[in-house]
């Protein structure tokens, strides 16, 4: 469906700031997706986006008819799921492999609905902050921050622009104040991840006009486990430097509040990776289009609890 895939198409440039980033995610030349959108401007009658070499912004027409695109090509895609599912009914096991924040607390219930559209499915998943091998381990695909090291992988984007956020609960701002700049952090109670043997209490930040700053940490409390750093950070014990999907919904419900708004952090875009594109099904190519766009729904409640 043509129409469909040009809405996809609009909706994931806004997500991604990016023509190129949106060809990457679906599979498609630059030059494909900016001829969509030149369709879609066509049809409508309207200038969607203000065009310049180095970014896209969305014009006033542009804004109002994401604000009624974005639901309705989601219904949209959720029922031609359920069409093709019942004519062709995707089956077969999935194999995945996530990290433990990542995967608890958001991918087990995306899998559970996905299920419940393709109930032929079956899923066995792996949930470790360590990176799987998806040559040697038994897994299809693992969701990762970050691009792998390996450059004979596949990284299918799922969230290019994602990034860190600096954060804290509001009973730990009211016992040790606010930090207004990284500068602070120094003095601040910190918690922190540890990779292998490695402890990341290296915060990087960015700011314009200004050189990077990475601030070196005092880590009260640290862990392997991505989800435990979360759960401190709600308890009150200390600053955290997480993913901002790991704690989007915290944001949102006023249990984490963000700091230094102002400051640039650390880039973290999610992949999915496979060993292979001849691995890439039409069952986990059905997958991460349903992922993209849950995805794309944590980033707008990130934009909504920054603005």
């Amino acid at each position: 469906m043509k129409a469909l895939q040009d809405l996809d198409i609009f909706v994931r440039t806004v997500d991604t700031g990016s023509l190129s980033a949106t060809a990457r995610a679906l599979d498609l030349t630059p030059a494909a997706t900016s001829a969509a959108l030149k369709r879609l401007e066509a049809e409508l009658g309207v200038l969607l986006f203000v065009r310049s070499t180095r970014s896209l912004r969305l014009t006033e027409q542009g804004e109002q008819f994401l604000e009624q695109c974005r639901p309705a090509l989601q219904a949209l895609q959720q029922v031609s799921q359920q069409l093709g599912a019942g004519e062709q009914a995707l089956r077969g096991t999935l194999k995945l492999a996530a990290t433990s924040d990542f995967g608890r607390n958001l991918l087990l219930p995306w899998l559970d609905e996905f299920q419940n559209l393709h109930p032929g499915v079956d899923i066995r998943l792996q949930l470790s902050d360590r990176m799987a091998n998806v040559y040697s381990e038994p897994v299809d695909a693992a969701f990762r921050y970050g691009k792998p090291p390996d450059s004979s992988l596949v990284a299918l984007p799922l969230a290019p622009a994602h990034r860190r956020v600096l954060c804290a609960s509001p009973d730990y701002l009211a016992r040790h104040g606010m930090p207004e700049t990284p500068h602070e952090l120094a003095q601040h109670d910190c918690l922190c991840f540890m990779f292998g043997e490695s402890v990341h209490d290296r915060w990087a930040f960015s700011r314009q006009n200004e050189a990077e700053l990475t601030v070196r940490v005092k880590a009260v409390n640290v862990s392997n486990d991505g989800d435990a750093v979360r759960r401190w950070a709600v308890l009150g014990k200390g600053i955290a430097y997480k993913s901002r999907f790991d704690v989007a919904v915290d944001l949102a419900e006023g249990r984490l509040r963000v700091l230094c708004p102002d400051w640039t952090t650390e880039a973290a875009p999610l992949f999915m990776v496979l060993p292979s594109r001849r691995q890439f099904t039409p069952l986990l190519r059905c997958l991460r289009d349903f992922i993209g766009l849950r995805t794309a729904e944590l980033e707008q409640l990130g934009a909504q609890t920054a603005a």
